[in-house]
C-alpha cells in the first residue's frame, strides 16, 4: 500500500470534494499521520471513507469507539477556524487524531474520553506524534466539573449527542465556538455555536451521521 498516494487520494476524492477548501486545513491532513492512530488490524483503511472501530467488536460502534470519517473531521476542523492563541476542549479523544490536528492549530488542547483504554491509547498516540500542547484525561464530558480548567474558546465533540449541552455552552469564551453533531438517524445536523457578545449563534451547516457519545442524555420521549 503506497501511503502517500492514499493519503492523496483521501484529501482529493473525499476531503476537497466536502467543501474542505481551506488551505492550513488540507495541508495539516497532509502532515499529520492518520495510519499512526488507526488500531493495527485496521490500518489498510486508514484513508477509506469510512468510520474505523477503535476496539475489536461489533460493539464498538454501538458504544461510539470510532474514529469518524475523515472528511467529517475535516469539515469539523474547518468550520471551527482554531487559531494559535486559542483554548480547546474535545469530548471523544478516541484514537487521538482530531485532538492532534487540533494541537497543531491552538495553543493547548485537554480531550476527554470516557473509556480509560481509549484515553491510554490516545495519549501514546500523541505523544509518538510529539503533540506536546494535547492533554488527555479519562473522564466523562457529559458530567465532569470543567469550570476550573475553562472559560474555552473552542469546544468539539468528537461524536453525536441528542440535544446541545447546555453545561458546555457555557464554559465558551465570549466569541467561542462549539460544534457538536446533533439529532437522530437517519440524519442529524453538525451544529456550530458562536458566542457572539450577549447571545448564541446557531447555525447548520451540514448534514450527516455519527455514533453517540457516551454519557450524554437522551432526550425524554413520548409513551403511548
Amino acid at each position: 500500500m503506497n501511503l502517500e498516494q492514499a493519503r492523496f487520494n483521501m484529501i482529493e476524492q473525499q476531503i476537497r470534494p466536502w467543501d474542505v477548501l481551506d488551505a492550513h486545513v488540507l495541508d495539516l491532513l497532509a502532515v499529520v499521520r492518520r495510519e499512526d492512530f488507526v488500531p493495527p488490524a485496521h490500518r489498510a483503511l486508514a484513508f477509506a471513507d469510512l468510520e474505523i472501530p477503535l476496539k475489536p467488536g461489533e460493539e464498538a460502534i454501538a458504544l461510539g469507539q470510532v474514529m469518524l470519517a475523515p472528511r467529517v473531521e475535516a469539515r469539523m476542523l474547518q468550520d471551527l477556524q482554531v487559531a494559535k492563541h486559542e483554548k480547546v476542549l474535545e469530548i471523544g479523544t478516541g484514537s487521538g487524531f482530531m485532538a492532534a490536528l487540533l494541537g497543531h492549530r491552538a495553543q493547548r488542547v485537554l480531550t476527554l474520553d470516557i473509556d480509560n483504554e481509549l484515553a491510554q491509547t490516545a495519549q501514546a498516540n500523541l505523544q509518538r506524534a510529539g503533540a506536546m500542547n494535547v492533554e488527555v484525561r479519562c473522564a466523562d464530558g457529559s458530567s465532569t466539573d470543567l469550570s476550573a480548567h475553562g472559560p474555552f474558546d473552542v469546544i468539539l465533540l468528537s461524536g453525536s449527542v441528542a440535544q446541545l449541552p447546555e453545561r458546555l455552552l457555557a464554559l465558551l469564551k465570549p466569541d467561542g465556538r462549539l460544534m457538536a453533531i446533533v439529532g437522530d438517524e437517519p440524519m442529524m445536523r453538525a451544529t456550530l455555536v458562536h458566542h457572539a457578545g450577549k447571545g448564541l449563534v446557531v447555525t447548520q451547516p451540514w448534514d450527516t451521521n455519527a455514533p453517540r457519545l457516551r454519557g450524554f442524555p437522551e432526550p425524554e420521549r413520548f409513551r403511548f
